[in-house]
């Protein structure tokens, strides 16, 4: 009850359906902002598209269209990239007003500025991804075909497809340490339990930086090693967020208690 006292001052508590309404809420919230941002996203498809294709690793890149559905396929998916990217940091807001009520002030401030980076932690994810992973996955593919005497013709659909079905996923794990950290200052996750998991995550990691890479040693390591160190890092994260935590608990029950001998 001490810890209820401190961080639910006004908002009292609240039952499963107006937690799932609150929920429901927030998920309306972003999904209006996505919308929005897809929209957007329509006017700025093209110039990403055609930088894409002028930055090709190929200097002799052919893309060619199959159905009539293609193109207006990939200006869609564009432009909801460009929308998913723009609603980073709103959907991350709308999570942290969703745990608001079960903060503390401190707890609320430090949590808060989690939010601008999620944006920058994916945009460093999509350059790396899109820098170093892209062009290696696709020169190993490149030379595949040459070898085996193919002609190189692509379709827009399946070069964009390869290209995001790497980008997107890579992009995402950058979010970990933001998340995990997210996660510890509210009290989901903690050091031990991360500790505990490692194996299993250092299996996920790997699993994942061997499927979007070529499959040779040294593209696969490029991958894994810094996606596992990510989930090292966020190890470290976690742990002095939990220590912060579990020092600001301490300090809120002794507060209390003192309170309650002084009444």
């Amino acid at each position: 009850m001490a810890e209820f006292r401190d961080t639910q001052p006004q908002e009292g508590w609240m039952s499963i359906w107006d937690h799932i309404g609150e929920l429901r809420k927030r998920i309306i919230y972003s999904a209006v902002v996505l919308v929005l941002g897809l929209v957007a996203g329509l006017f700025f498809a093209q110039p990403v598209f055609d930088y894409l294709v002028q930055a090709a690793p190929s200097e002799d890149l052919s893309l060619k269209v199959f159905s009539p559905w293609d193109a207006i396929g990939i200006y869609m998916k564009l432009a909801f990239v460009i929308s998913f990217v723009a609603a980073i940091p709103f959907t991350f807001y709308q999570l942290w007003l969703f745990v608001r009520p079960a903060l503390g002030p401190k707890e609320r401030k430090a949590t808060l500025r989690f939010i601008p980076y999620a944006l920058l932690m994916f945009l460093i994810g999509l350059a790396f991804s899109y820098f170093v992973v892209f062009p290696m996955a696709y020169q190993f593919t490149d030379k595949v075909a040459k070898s085996m005497g193919l002609e190189q013709m692509y379709g827009v659909t399946q070069y964009f497809t390869f290209l995001l079905n790497i980008l997107l996923p890579i992009s995402l794990l950058f979010e970990l340490p933001l998340l995990i950290l997210f996660l510890t200052r509210i009290g989901i996750l903690n050091p031990q339990l991360l500790k505990k998991m490692r194996r299993l995550a250092w299996f996920i990691l790997i699993f994942i930086g061997v499927v979007v890479t070529p499959p040779d040693f040294i593209s696969d390591s490029l991958v894994a090693i810094p996606l596992i160190l990510l989930y090292e890092f966020s190890v470290l994260l976690s742990v002095s967020a939990h220590r912060k935590r579990l020092a600001a608990k301490s300090a809120r029950e002794a507060a209390f208690e003192e309170e309650t001998l002084d009444d």
